[in-house]
């Protein structure tokens, strides 16, 4: 019988493989087997000082050259400037004879390239006709009239035309002779509804007579009337019995 191996698991403290220090990864410091997965940042290196020999070598001049600022990348950009000098010497019997600026005309010149000439006119006296030029003035032509339907090939709005009224045959004819809307007279609405009250402006009937002595509203007291009002009681000082009463006599002297 074949002996059974039983199999244990693996401790990772029994293996006895390379550690990790024994890897070397290329570095990711300089441009000297960089690592290529990484990405790398530019590079400088420190040099020493150079020999009195390369410098004599090299014999340019340093930066001592004085560029004036007017000179740029473009060209020399400054202002105008001016001098003033004396008058200048003859040249032989005649001054020398410079053109100014009038005296040239370069609206006259030919237009150059694409630039197009505008139209240019003068003014002038009017010209003659010859007896053989029998021009027509602009006066002897007739254009047809465009009112109504009178040119066939042009396109008109409706017309109309005013004429009388006619009797036979307008539609206005009354051919039963029936009697229109104007012929009756229109119902008083007091006939068949409930008559409102009329009133009627009058001269005055009778003419007053200021002889009457008729009392006017000064004439009256309504303040002193109080018929209508409660009353309170009211109370009067008078002699207690009538003055006609025989008086009563008890004690009679002899």
């Amino acid at each position: 019988m074949q002996e059974v191996v039983r199999k244990r698991p693996i401790i990772s403290a029994r293996e006895r493989g390379p550690g990790p220090g024994r890897y070397a990864l290329p570095p990711t410091v300089g441009y000297i087997n960089h690592d290529f997965t990484k990405p790398s940042s530019p590079a400088y290196s420190f040099h020493s000082r150079m020999s009195s020999a390369m410098v004599s070598v090299d014999s340019s001049p340093g930066p001592r050259y004085h560029i004036d600022s007017k000179v740029t990348r473009f060209g020399r950009m400054e202002t105008p400037s001016y001098s003033i000098l004396g008058r200048g010497r003859r040249i032989g019997s005649e001054l020398f004879q410079t053109p100014g600026p009038g005296a040239y005309s370069p609206e006259r010149a030919p237009p150059l390239g694409a630039h197009c000439r505008p139209p240019s006119y003068t003014i002038s006296t009017r010209t003659r006709y010859r007896s053989v030029d029998a021009v027509p003035a602009p006066n002897s032509y007739s254009l047809p009239n465009l009112l109504g339907r009178q040119v066939p090939n042009k396109p008109s709005s409706a017309s109309y035309s005013f004429s009388g009224r006619r009797k036979v045959g307008a539609p206005s004819e009354d051919l039963s002779m029936s009697p229109g809307p104007a012929k009756y007279n229109s119902i008083n609405p007091d006939v068949y509804r409930q008559r409102q009250p009329s009133f009627s402006m009058q001269s005055r009937t009778k003419r007053p007579n200021y002889s009457s002595a008729n009392p006017g509203p000064g004439t009256y007291s309504p303040e002193k009337f109080y018929m209508h009002l409660p009353k309170p009681p009211s109370c009067t000082m008078g002699v207690r019995h009538s003055e006609f009463v025989t008086p009563l006599v008890v004690d009679v002297a002899d």
